[in-house]
């Protein structure tokens, strides 16, 4: 790879453009049951580690793809505007968060999404900042929070306020739900992980020079759909659910069809 600091790296793509199809066939599945069109469990088993195993890698590519941006502007001499890119990246995201929770309230009613995947991102983007200089430690902090998490999630709390931490209220339920504990501390790990695979925005491991995106029209599918990954987050599900009517599939109890 030419040492460009406008360069992209075709795995940082691609692995997000995998975990972009992964989201798709899962909420695919979860459009299904919800509409009950096909009896699917998608709370248990081969689709709930599926939908774990989607987040998981959203996230890791979100702490791996923040340490890339602030190294590449650490070598273009562009830190500040590193810092404002981020707090306007951050608010944006989680002005589209409102409007997803906006728009599940209006339409599903029970089990809106209040803090989602979205919501989480947004708000990583500014939690993650002081951590994006730590290196290695990230993995301790990271393991830290899922460790918390993973305690936390059994404790019921009388009020909603501390939903986004992931203390939540007996009963509560929501489509998409993605606390800060344990899910920022997999941010984290990205974080530790671009440290360690792309030192200063450079790729440690050069058996992953050559890219081999250009000779397959999937990795290149992939790749684009990677690139262009919140457009796709927000258009699929409207997609996937104007997919159904056109196919002449009853959906019942969305917007009375």
């Amino acid at each position: 790879m030419d040492d460009s600091p406008m360069d992209r790296f075709w795995e940082v793509d691609l692995l997000r453009g995998i975990a972009i199809l992964l989201m798709v066939l899962y909420h695919f599945a979860f459009d299904l049951d919800y509409f009950g069109l096909v009896k699917i469990d998608v709370n248990s088993g081969i689709f709930l580690s599926l939908a774990r195993l989607t987040v998981t890698l959203f996230l890791l590519l979100v702490g791996l793809s923040l340490y890339l941006s602030l190294s590449r502007s650490e070598r273009m001499g562009r830190q500040d505007r590193f810092k404002r890119r981020l707090f306007r990246r951050s608010a944006w995201i989680l002005a589209l968060a409102l409007c997803i929770t906006i728009v599940t309230y209006l339409l599903m009613g029970r089990g809106y999404i209040v803090f989602g995947a979205l919501h989480l991102i947004g708000l990583s983007l500014l939690l993650a900042y002081p951590f994006l200089g730590m290196g290695w430690k990230n993995f301790i902090f990271g393991s830290v929070l899922i460790i918390l998490g993973l305690y936390v999630q059994d404790i019921s709390v009388e009020h909603y306020w501390l939903l986004w931490l992931g203390l939540a209220p007996a009963g509560f339920y929501s489509l998409d739900y993605v606390p800060v504990l344990p899910w920022f501390g997999v941010v984290l790990f990205g974080v530790g992980l671009g440290g360690l695979l792309f030192p200063g925005y450079r790729r440690r491991l050069s058996l992953l020079d050559r890219s081999p995106v250009s000779g397959c029209s999937w990795a290149r599918l992939l790749c684009y759909l990677g690139r262009n990954s919140l457009a796709v987050y927000l258009v699929h599900q409207p997609l996937i659910i104007m997919f159904m009517i056109l196919a002449g599939l009853q959906l019942p109890g969305f917007l009375n069809l």
